[in-house]
């Protein structure tokens, strides 16, 4: 089932408006959502989650694809629109309300992988990302992230050691997964259209490096970027063992966080999992 009245003509006739609290920026072109949809791969009947649905554009993108969607929404007002989507695509949608983060995303899928797609809500997004790339548990339950991010965020998340844009998130997102900005989108694609301009990042899980603890590479960077600024000497005194291991790694401790390459913090977290 394709025929589908446009996603502005839904969002009117269910009185839809983006609540700003929530972080909701809807999409409605839908050849650009089709685009977003398309960046995991072929999704016939694989198993999607996608956080925040709202009127359902994204939703419906990959529900033409051929996935199935579980969707999860905590803004009751969107719940009418979505259950029409289910109906005209029978049997692959699932529609959970409730809060994403306080819902246990790989028993929600019932153990099953799946792929992660969602134009995220900017007020959880930052969150959502790091939980999915933390944990001890690795391949992880998801099988990809493709997600829509502000820019600035985006762009953290891809950036190289030395840059601005370099820090805790390019770090745990590049460990153990390939991140790639996908996808650049104008702010004017969005109702109402956002203060800044937003992007796709697609992450895929990578090999795990042996003798790493997750745990141990997370202190390490929120203690490093924690404060930035300073040299590693300072930012790394509170962790135990870490200012011997610099020097065991031959790692100057008078550089600073945004030098260090994710090579670099791999093997000294890898120094410090015991």
């Amino acid at each position: 089932m394709t025929d589908l009245p446009p996603i502005r003509e839904v969002i009117a006739r269910h009185g839809l408006s983006a609540s700003k609290a929530l972080g909701q920026n809807f999409l409605l072109d839908e050849q650009l959502l089709g685009r977003i949809a398309a960046l995991p791969g072929d999704l016939s009947g694989k198993a999607v989650l996608e956080i925040g649905p709202g009127p359902g554009g994204l939703t419906r993108a990959a529900l033409r694809a051929g996935a199935r969607v579980t969707a999860i929404e905590m803004d009751r007002r969107c719940l009418p629109a979505l259950a029409e989507l289910g109906e005209a695509f029978p049997g692959q949608l699932t529609v959970i309300e409730g809060d994403a983060m306080k819902l246990d995303h790989a028993d929600i899928m019932r153990g099953e992988p799946f792929a992660v797609l969602s134009n995220l809500p900017y007020n959880v997004g930052t969150a959502l990302f790091v939980r999915w790339l933390s944990g001890e548990a690795w391949p992880p339950a998801w099988t990809s992230l493709t997600l829509m991010f502000q820019r600035e965020v985006a762009e953290r998340i891809v950036a190289e050691p030395g840059s601005g844009a370099y820090g805790r998130l390019a770090v745990l997102a590049q460990w153990r997964s390939t991140a790639r900005l996908a996808m650049k989108v104008h702010r004017s694609a969005f109702t109402p259209p956002p203060k800044v301009m937003s992007a796709v990042v697609h992450v895929t899980p990578a090999v795990m490096p042996e003798g790493v603890s997750a745990r141990v590479i997370e202190r390490i960077s929120e203690s490093a970027f924690g404060q930035r600024r300073k040299m590693l000497r300072q930012s790394l005194k509170g962790v135990p063992g870490a200012l011997e291991a610099l020097s065991r790694l031959g790692i100057d401790e008078t550089r600073r966080a945004e030098t260090l390459s994710v090579g670099e913090f791999t093997e000294l977290a890898r120094r410090l999992t015991g």
